[in-house]
């Protein structure tokens, strides 16, 4: 694909070679523990809520963390934070392979969301500020395409390798990636890539202030206080969902999250040029929220299709996998969330480092993009498993398709109030209005 190769094109770079190594060890990392928290979930026979306790102790760090962590990306050295990131994702999958019960995990966990925050804030942080001018979306899109590819090779290889071999020796795996990481930026990336505030500009909490007074930044962040309610309860049970309700192994469980993460990685390098081209940003966020509520309520189907359709005979490795109908239904419903994930991201990661620019803030406008997420994510596993605890497990999943669907409509309101706030400021039309 042509615009694949573009995206290929930017490893010449040896910078974004460098980033887009950070992506693939954080995306491979996340991706393989959320299919181990499907089998920790079966080992310690854990209830709806427990399971949502995964997610929220990941979140509740990093809600704590993200904002002081924005600011001293602004002020300070960016390759020190992202650096020490990668020592604390090694210390958490020493961490789990000591684990002995469900606390254990979630202690775990909690360490865990330290240095995804770390990685992540910082890493998306140093692609806006180093991309060159009128390419921030190409670098930004691209850089999100990497790290879908490196999490669907999370999925597949983690998937076997906790399929085949178990815990000690995947997280083994992880530790020997994230320390080549760290190598490569250490060698490559330049440095103090960020901090271009002084620190006496950086008002800490007045810029914040500042930020969420713009029109767009504002509608953005309630945006995502709500979708990623629904969201994370989705990352946390599908995989949870597909073990404990219909017995899929570790290595399908791959297949299905690799189905979605296929189709993200192959269109959003391709969605980042067109939102380049195009504009109207906000439009492709709200277009990719609806497609992710859709892709949501489908979930619920895999019940249905499961007796309904003849189960599949795979062999490979010496081995053979019976995938039923619950397998096909989940891998066509993760797709779809591969697909309105690639239109929404791009845009969306764009419209906030645009936003921050105009406080030379960047990486604190990030820091409130993250924040507004963890919200959701610290909220919505318990909620949505005590759900699924005490009505369906299916009824869990609509609840979050209920709240992905609200979040969007929501937002489409508030963001053509902004885009025309903007425009009259401007004395051009306003996007959708012409």
């Amino acid at each position: 694909m042509a615009r694949f190769g573009n995206s290929v094109a930017l490893l010449r770079d040896r910078e974004f070679a460098a980033l887009a190594g950070t992506a693939f060890a954080r995306s491979q990392a996340y991706s393989t523990i959320l299919i181990a928290l499907a089998l920790y979930a079966e080992t310690f026979g854990t209830t709806g809520f427990i399971e949502g306790l995964f997610g929220t102790a990941f979140a509740l760090v990093q809600l704590a963390i993200v904002l002081p962590l924005g600011r001293k990306v602004d002020t300070g050295n960016a390759k020190r934070y992202l650096l020490a990131g990668f020592l604390v994702n090694v210390a958490t999958f020493l961490g789990f392979m000591l684990v002995q019960s469900p606390e254990h995990v979630i202690l775990v966990r909690m360490v865990q969301g330290l240095g995804a925050s770390m990685l992540w804030i910082t890493g998306a942080t140093i692609i806006g500020e180093i991309s060159p001018d009128g390419e921030r979306g190409r670098w930004l899109g691209s850089y999100n395409q990497f790290a879908s590819f490196s999490s669907l090779a999370g999925d597949l290889l983690g998937g076997y390798l906790l399929y085949a071999y178990g815990f000690t020796e995947t997280y083994l795996v992880l530790t020997l990636i994230t320390l080549g990481t760290f190598v490569l930026v250490y060698a490559f990336l330049r440095d103090n890539p960020g901090g271009r505030k002084d620190p006496e500009e950086a008002g800490g909490l007045e810029t914040f202030r500042s930020l969420i007074d713009l029109g767009m930044l504002r509608a953005l962040v309630t945006f995502r206080f709500t979708f990623s309610v629904g969201k994370m309860a989705v990352i946390i049970f599908l995989p949870i969902y597909a073990r404990t309700e219909f017995g899929i192994s570790a290595f399908a469980i791959g297949w299905i999250m690799a189905g979605g993460k296929l189709t993200k990685a192959l269109t959003q390098g391709f969605v980042g040029n067109l939102t380049d081209r195009l504009g109207r940003k906000h439009y492709f966020v709200a277009v990719g929220a609806l497609l992710y509520g859709l892709g949501t309520a489908a979930i619920p189907l895999a019940s249905y299709f499961e007796g309904s359709v003849a189960p599949v005979e795979i062999s490979y490795l010496g081995d053979t996998q019976v995938l039923g109908g619950a397998f096909f239904a989940l891998f066509g419903a993760y797709s779809i969330l591969g697909i309105a994930d690639s239109i929404r991201l791009p845009a969306s990661m764009a419209l906030f480092v645009e936003e921050g620019e105009q406080y030379d803030s960047v990486a604190s406008a990030m820091s409130l993009r993250s924040i507004s997420w963890k919200v959701g994510q610290v909220v919505g596993p318990v909620l949505v498993g005590t759900v699924m605890d005490f009505v369906s497990t299916e009824a869990g999943f609509l609840l979050a398709a209920g709240f992905i669907a609200f979040a969007t409509a929501s937002f489409v309101v508030q963001s053509r109030f902004a885009a025309r706030a903007a425009a009259a400021e401007s004395g051009r039309p306003a996007a959708g209005d012409d």
